[in-house]
């Protein structure tokens, strides 16, 4: 069982909304960082955030951008304004009782993926594990790849031509651990028929052995 709560996270000038959704005994919870175009209703990381929950971690998908900033297509490549929003989320998460003590994840998806490994890189040890699934890694900033200490699993399609080759770039400048899977038969949404179910299992497999750390 799980409880799912809608949430209103203050961030600077504006409040970001999103779903809460914590299993009993959650190892961690993690955040979802959602790529250009897409929001909190995304089928896909609803799904993957399913299976996360099914393995007994913590869940919050939340759009980092009002409807009139999604509207300005620019704003969707706005790493800085999406990582100061994901950070926003992450010092709630804090702030909360009920959820201070759980691990911090983040999960990435596109241009997220960029946003999360900034986030993580400034959060440092306080960020547990990352995933990013058919991500822009590359956009994030050659410090944050070389700083960010949380383990890190990209997850690429196979058939993603020219993400691939991205991807390779940031995992080469990634310092702590980390790991390049191709999905073979993808493309880039993991449409075709198994890939996104592979997505999720081995997303929740990296979270449920990286989230609660050392100890």
């Amino acid at each position: 069982m799980s409880t799912s709560t809608l949430v209103y996270i203050p961030a600077g000038p504006i409040t970001i909304e999103g779903m809460l959704e914590i299993p009993d005994r959650a190892a961690g919870l993690v955040l979802f960082a959602h790529g250009s175009g897409s929001s909190r209703h995304s089928p896909r990381n609803n799904y993957v955030a399913g299976v996360l929950r099914q393995a007994g971690v913590g869940t919050l998908l939340m759009d980092l951008l009002t409807p009139a900033e999604d509207r300005d297509y620019s704003r969707r490549f706005d790493i800085a304004l999406l990582t100061q929003r994901l950070l926003d989320a992450a010092r709630w998460v804090v702030s909360q009782a009920a959820l201070h003590d759980l691990p911090l994840g983040f999960f990435g998806a596109s241009t997220g993926a960029a946003a999360a490994i900034e986030a993580a890189a400034i959060l440092g040890a306080d960020a547990r594990a990352l995933v990013s699934r058919g991500g822009r890694p590359d956009l994030a900033s050659q410090e944050a790849l070389g700083t960010v200490q949380a383990p890190t699993l990209l997850l690429v399609g196979g058939l993603d031509n020219g993400v691939i080759e991205l991807n390779q770039l940031a995992y080469d400048r990634l310092r702590g651990e980390k790991e390049l899977v191709i999905v073979p038969g993808a493309t880039h949404l993991f449409e075709e028929p198994g890939t996104l179910e592979d997505v999720a299992r081995q997303a929740a497999e990296w979270f449920a052995k990286h989230l609660p750390g050392e100890g």
